[in-house]
């Protein structure tokens, strides 16, 4: 049995790494894709993960299957194909460490998982899958996504979900919107920054935000992200906030993904200790949410996304000091 399964798009990072002697932009090749950053960030604690998706048969697909397989995730269910090439994203960085990307997936091979090439067994056998949107933004990965999302939801798996919105990938924003709420009505667990918040909901105000989103998709636990500010969270009829971590950023890439890692590492902590997921109490989660904080604060200390993702010892040594 795995701890978390994840679905979706694994692909390579392009991140700025200074500047030529002519004055060109240089670029570090990392490993990234949200799914594939969360499981690191799991693995890297040593929980058991397993990816599933798609990459091309070239040179960037074989750095990926080996990434995967040196932060011991489970690759078996990661297919290569010679139908497209592996995805690629440059990653921009602003002074502040604050990122945006440039994709180039026209098509990428993530887009290419069909549904029949879907490890079932895995997924039953999971305690958290783990899925985002952009699996949903094109056939005929959307509708192994969904198949996916029905396995794991006929089993009573706990699925999370991080709808990681990314408008260059979508067509239109209206096709964005039906996709994601599409993925809500499966799920127990989602994650949202403060702008996919006010995307789904139309507000700002993070509790009514919250408290739309919760009862009309039967959420369990939500949490939205305010960099470092920490965490907004709604936990069925409760809400509450979580202030982060003082550090030196360098690079905010992946910083969600392992906050949602550091979630799920928590969340797998008490089903271990007995305790569902709808059996938390509110001393539970703070520390759920000061732990994910932490961890999402980590990797924004280093460059990169996967190379990112701190261990239990770091993350434990933070909580207790305040400051990195």
């Amino acid at each position: 049995m795995f701890d978390v399964v994840a679905l979706g798009e694994i692909l390579i990072d392009f991140t700025p790494h200074g500047n030529s002697k002519n004055g060109g932009h240089l670029f570090e090749q990392n490993p990234g894709g949200a799914p594939a950053n969360v499981l690191a960030a799991l693995s890297k604690q040593n929980y058991k993960t397993a990816f599933i998706g798609k990459v091309g048969q070239d040179e960037f697909g074989d750095f990926l299957k080996q990434t995967l397989d040196n932060s011991n995730i489970d690759s078996k269910a990661l297919i290569m194909t010679k139908e497209a090439n592996t995805t690629l994203a440059f990653v921009h960085l602003e002074n502040n460490g604050e990122r945006s990307f440039s994709f180039y997936r026209n098509p990428g091979a993530d887009m290419m998982l069909r549904k029949d090439e879907i490890n079932k067994t895995i997924i039953e056998k999971t305690k958290i899958f783990h899925f985002g949107s952009i699996s949903m933004t094109h056939e005929p990965v959307a509708s192994a996504t969904i198949a996916a999302l029905k396995v794991a939801k006929e089993n009573n798996v706990i699925i999370s979900f991080d709808p990681n919105l990314r408008p260059a990938l979508w067509s239109n924003l209206e096709h964005a919107k039906k996709m994601i709420q599409t993925g809500l009505t499966y799920t127990d667990i989602v994650k949202v920054s403060e702008e996919e918040l006010q995307f789904l909901t139309g507000t700002t105000d993070l509790s009514n935000g919250t408290e739309k989103i919760i009862k009309e998709f039967d959420i369990t636990f939500l949490c939205v992200t305010l960099g470092e500010k920490g965490c907004f969270y709604r936990y069925k009829g409760t809400e509450g906030s979580v202030n982060g971590f003082e550090v030196s950023v360098k690079d905010t890439t992946g910083a969600g993904d392992a906050f949602l890692g550091g979630l799920l590492a928590q969340i797998l902590s008490c089903l271990d200790e007995g305790i569902g997921l709808s059996e938390l109490n509110e001393s539970k989660l703070i520390d759920i949410v000061t732990f994910a904080n932490a961890v999402g604060a980590l990797s924004t200390t280093k460059m990169g996304a996967i190379p990112s993702m701190p261990t239990l010892e770091e993350i434990n040594k933070l909580i207790k000091k305040g400051t990195y």
